[in-house]
């Protein structure tokens, strides 16, 4: 089947979720330059959520999808899974800090995917370093 060959072929689940992140961002992206819909109802309704900062956070959405797309066929690569740990870490300090230091949005609905997302892939990718990253790959 054609779309086999676009699945990751490494052990392990942690490829295949980086590749679902990745396509889930693309939709994240586009998303955010078309409509502030979904973006406001993130964020909660804020009315800090306008055009410019919609196009801000799909230009970080798209970074952060093209890392995690990589990531997905090299994660035995130890620059790549680093990196795309880091992602996972930036994600998880905006909304933990929008929610809880600056307080311009609360912690409900919507809000809960991306926080459970970040969370979860980040003690994944802790957990998971040895298993991923090989000794060729470690440079």
């Amino acid at each position: 089947m054609l779309f086999n060959n676009f699945i990751p072929q490494s052990e392990g689940w942690l490829p295949k979720w980086q590749l679902f992140v990745a396509a889930t961002a693309l939709f994240n992206t586009i998303q955010n330059l078309v409509s502030l819909k979904l973006t406001k109802r993130l964020y909660g309704g804020s009315p800090l959520v306008n055009p410019l900062q919609a196009r801000t956070f799909a230009v970080w959405t798209l970074t952060s999808m093209i890392v995690r797309g990589y990531a997905a066929y090299h994660l035995h690569l130890r620059p790549i899974y680093d990196i795309t740990l880091f992602t996972y870490f930036i994600a998880f300090f905006h909304f933990t800090s929008e929610t809880m230091i600056f307080r311009s949005v609360k912690f409900s609905g919507p809000m809960i995917f991306p926080f459970l997302v970040s969370t979860v892939t980040l003690i994944w990718m802790f957990n998971q370093r040895d298993f991923y990253v090989t000794a060729q790959g470690s440079m």
